[in-house]
């Protein structure tokens, strides 16, 4: 059944600016929507010419009214002139971004942000790890009281496969968000964090890379934003499928949490 923005889901929107440029580091080459839609789509994307016509079509058949902000992050391998050649004009929904430089997952989200103008706003990796049908579910949690953010979590019915170090780092940072803000969390590092767009666009992002998630998260809390979760499907991929994130960024995750639960900012 279609979410429709005024009968299905009631999220508080209040007026703001046009989208500000997004800057000399990313050149938009279509149109966003004229007509503001319930979700906006990040969509970071690094050498995924295998995986972008597909999860485009996979977000596209989502029966929620929405727009997406594709970003290409300098990629090497087509996926830019894939999206130039297939993707680009094509669809009216769609605003595709580019990167000159290779600049990170954190980094491609900033730039898209100035830019979505839907009533929440939702990041989807570039690869097939996550189901875009668990929008519905995640747009549904925005019917509780007071929600500005839902996260798609991974582990709230069992772990699904994964090597255990990442069992391990993603445990660890669950812990972290309990401890140092006090909230109870069991999946800090999902890709699917669904935000109402004002206060995502309200929090001074300085991410670049895979930090984007315990910045935000650490940010969120601090405000006293209300974040709740909803369990999602998942289905990890391997190094050898394109799988990025190293256990460096598990590291900087770590370090990002402490940084944010006490740094001014």
């Amino acid at each position: 059944m279609r979410l429709s923005e005024t009968s299905k889901i009631d999220i508080a929107a209040s007026a703001r600016s046009e989208p500000d440029s997004t800057g000399s580091a990313a050149a938009g080459v279509s149109s966003p929507l004229s007509t503001r839609p319930l979700l906006s789509v990040i969509v970071p994307l690094f050498n995924e010419r295998h995986n972008v016509l597909e999860i485009l079509s996979r977000v596209q058949a989502v029966d929620v009214e929405k727009e997406i902000v594709m970003v290409d992050d300098a990629s090497t391998d087509g996926t830019r002139e894939i999206l130039k050649q297939e993707i680009e004009g094509r669809y009216p929904n769609v605003l595709v971004l580019y990167h000159e430089e290779n600049s990170g997952k954190g980094a491609s989200i900033r730039t898209a942000l100035p830019s979505v103008k839907g009533k929440v706003t939702i990041i989807q990796d570039g690869d097939l790890e996550y189901d875009p049908q668990d929008y519905t579910v995640i747009l549904e949690a925005f019917r509780q009281a007071d929600v500005d953010a839902v996260y798609g979590s991974r582990f709230a019915n069992g772990w699904p496969r994964m090597k255990i170090m990442n069992r391990i780092v993603n445990r660890l940072l669950a812990w972290m968000v309990r401890v140092l803000f006090g909230t109870q969390m069991t999946d800090e590092a999902t890709c699917y964090k669904a935000v109402k767009t004002e206060v995502l666009q309200s929090i001074p992002l300085t991410c670049k890379r895979f930090e984007f998630c315990p910045e935000v998260t650490a940010k969120l809390l601090r405000r006293r934003h209300k974040i709740v979760e909803v369990p999602i499907t998942y289905e990890a991929r391997s190094i050898a499928q394109g799988k990025k994130i190293r256990w460096t960024d598990g590291v900087a995750a770590i370090w990002t949490l402490l940084k944010f639960r006490f740094v001014r900012f």
